[in-house]
């Protein structure tokens, strides 16, 4: 004997809409309202309560109440429910190659029309993060086809030639070389900025003060071959966070104070704790419009501007500064001086300020809230910091 399963996947009952739910309780308050005055209209005409008995009429009217419920229900519901099925049959059409569509809902403001601003807001940032993201994939196929091109054709070069002689096949191959390294340093470079992106995968406590010192140290020959004077002021500030890429964002500020600087000028690296571990990264150079500020900051963005002492910078030193601040929780406080050159400001996390009161404890799920470092109060301690190292 064979048992029949359940009926519910045989009989496929429609499914539940909201049109339908709203259009039940819609028909259901018209009934009663619509049974209530029928009542009060035979109480009104028999003068009381006790006599009342049901009439055929009464049924048929109380009848025909009930289906106008229902057809003014459902009217009502989709009445109402238009402007959401506008959003999702709109929703639906847009896909990436058409991001620049918005809802563009019009009507009141009431709760729907908050959902559609809401997302065309949204749109509007998945737009963003896609053309950034185009942007992004042609620059860095343009800078890694760049020094692959140029070794292709000094190698060229050299074997259609029959009279090469070994000195000028050695002075290709330096060239050679010279292309490797940089393609080298732009991998290594496009890894960084991915990995910081994508967040932190480890977390300790580290000293910024001493990753500042040891930074200044290393670039203290580039600076000197540059004639550059290099100003170094710091005191213990304790970090929590990524210690690698807290390192190579103080390179990278260091790198481009010296590179992107004037002949004879200075850098100056002050590190202090001001309830964060706050770097800051001041070097001399050409004029930097303030409206070049947030472009500097993505990727393969140079400064268009003429500088001396020429370099081989690729474009992304800035925008993996950026992309580790973030990754960090830390404020990122980017501005040109007056006379030239830039000031550059970080201030991370404190390790005093990690989770549950210990500078060795996991992080917590959430990334920490970004505060607001005052320039006027991080000039005040610098001026401060200055005055006792005078001292």
């Amino acid at each position: 004997m064979r048992i029949l399963g359940p009926l519910n996947p045989v009989l496929h009952l429609p499914a539940r809409t909201v049109r339908g739910r709203l259009a039940a309780l819609y028909a259901c308050l018209f009934l009663v309202s619509g049974a209530s005055v029928l009542a009060v209209i035979q109480v009104l005409i028999v003068g009381t309560a006790r006599s009342l008995r049901v009439q055929p009429q009464q049924l048929i009217a109380l009848a025909i109440v009930a289906v106008f419920s229902v057809v003014l229900g459902w009217f009502v519901a989709g009445r109402v429910l238009r402007p959401l099925r506008i959003i999702t049959m709109t929703t639906k059409r847009i896909s990436e190659d058409n991001l620049h569509q918005r809802l563009a809902l019009p009507g009141p403001r009431d709760e729907l029309k908050d959902l559609a601003d809401t997302i065309d807001e949204l749109l509007a940032r998945l737009q963003a993060a896609f053309d950034a993201q185009r942007n992004f994939v042609a620059n860095a196929s343009h800078e890694l086809r760049t020094p692959l091109t140029l070794a292709r054709a000094l190698l060229q070069m050299r074997l259609r030639d029959p009279n090469t002689t070994a000195e000028e096949f050695r002075c290709t191959s330096e060239e050679v070389l010279a292309a490797g390294e940089q393609q080298e340093r732009l991998i290594e470079s496009l890894l960084t900025l991915a990995r910081s992106q994508r967040g932190l995968d480890h977390h300790e406590p580290f000293d910024l003060a001493t990753l500042a010192s040891d930074v200044a140290d290393a670039h203290a020959a580039a600076a000197a071959a540059r004639g550059l004077r290099v100003d170094v002021s710091v005191s213990p500030a304790p970090a929590y966070g990524d210690p690698y890429l807290a390192e190579r964002l103080v390179s990278n500020l260091v790198e481009n104070a010296i590179n992107y600087n004037a002949r004879h000028g200075h850098v100056e690296i002050v590190v202090q704790e001001n309830d964060r571990a706050v770097l800051q990264v001041t070097n001399t150079g050409p004029l930097v419009p303030a409206d070049d500020i947030d472009r500097l900051l993505q990727p393969f963005q140079r400064d268009t501007l003429d500088r001396t002492g020429g370099h081989d910078g690729l474009g992304l030193g800035l925008s993996i500064v950026a992309a580790i601040a973030k990754a960090h929780g830390a404020v990122l406080d980017v501005r040109p001086e007056g006379a030239g050159g830039m000031a550059v400001t970080v201030a991370f996390p404190s390790a005093h300020s990690s989770p549950n009161g210990s500078a060795g404890a996991n992080p917590p799920a959430t990334k920490p809230e970004t505060e607001i470092v005052r320039p006027d109060d991080l000039q005040a301690n610098t001026r401060h910091q200055r005055a006792l190292t005078e001292d």
